[in-house]
């Protein structure tokens, strides 16, 4: 029998709100082993504007590091902004990074038929910037809409709740990419930016009646190539 392949480490933001199947936070989100680690400090409000980012890749390169002397044969993680640093982690951890939801974009964008457009919906569109998009080979020009900064949903992962309002979740994230959709009618296609929009992906699927990708597929994806597994069933 060949020796069972190691966990996914995925890299988790300091956040205080519960994690439900479909955000990449939650170990039940995956149908194969995941090692979860917190990096400390690393707040919302620390890491998706990059006001510090140098500050940043030493403390996730240690907790990569850490994870992959744990067993881990992968690494991602759950804030799509992280893209800033996908060169840098890959190159200095040995084994392959994976770090944001955004990096399926070019290769979707390019599965979609002439005139049709690729849309991100995003945590955050005003940090969401070409640096970040970069960092995920996506280019500038996509098409991105953010949800509303004072909803529910942006609250949440900001501040923190004791419990998770789902449905008010869910409508935040919907209403950014109807909006994305009502504004970009030549969209075919979308890509949720935030590992933590991934419970919603239904919602957004059935409102704007078009293909919908978020991480945990990717992490999935991801994962059975260098896991080598022949399981189809990983989601």
């Amino acid at each position: 029998m060949p020796a069972t392949p190691g966990p996914l480490g995925i890299l988790m933001l300091d956040t205080a709100f519960p994690r439900v199947p479909g955000d990449a936070g939650c170990a039940a989100s995956f149908a194969f082993p995941t090692r979860h680690a917190v990096v400390r400090d690393a707040t919302p409000e620390a890491i998706v504007p990059a006001a510090d980012a140098a500050r940043w890749l030493a403390p996730f390169t240690a907790a990569g590091q850490a994870l992959v002397d744990d067993g881990c044969i992968a690494i991602a993680t759950t804030c799509g902004f992280l893209a800033r640093w996908q060169a840098p982690l890959a190159a200095a951890l040995p084994v392959p990074v994976l770090t944001s939801a955004l990096l399926q974009v070019p290769l979707l964008a390019r599965t979609l038929s002439p005139g049709r457009s690729l849309g991100i919906v995003t945590y955050s569109a005003r940090d969401l910037d070409d640096a970040a998009l970069a960092g995920a080979g996506v280019a500038p020009a996509t098409p991105v809409e953010g949800v509303a900064p004072d909803g529910r949903f942006a609250a949440t992962i900001r501040h923190g709740a004791a419990s998770l309002d789902a449905a008010a979740m869910a409508a935040d994230v919907v209403a950014a990419a109807t909006r994305l959709v009502a504004r970009r009618p030549d969209i075919g296609a979308l890509v949720l930016e935030c590992a933590n929009m991934g419970p919603y992906r239904g919602a957004v699927a059935r409102a704007c009646r078009l293909p919908v990708f978020d991480a945990c597929a990717l992490f999935a994806w991801f994962y059975r190539g260098v896991a080598g597994t022949d399981t189809a069933d990983l989601w």
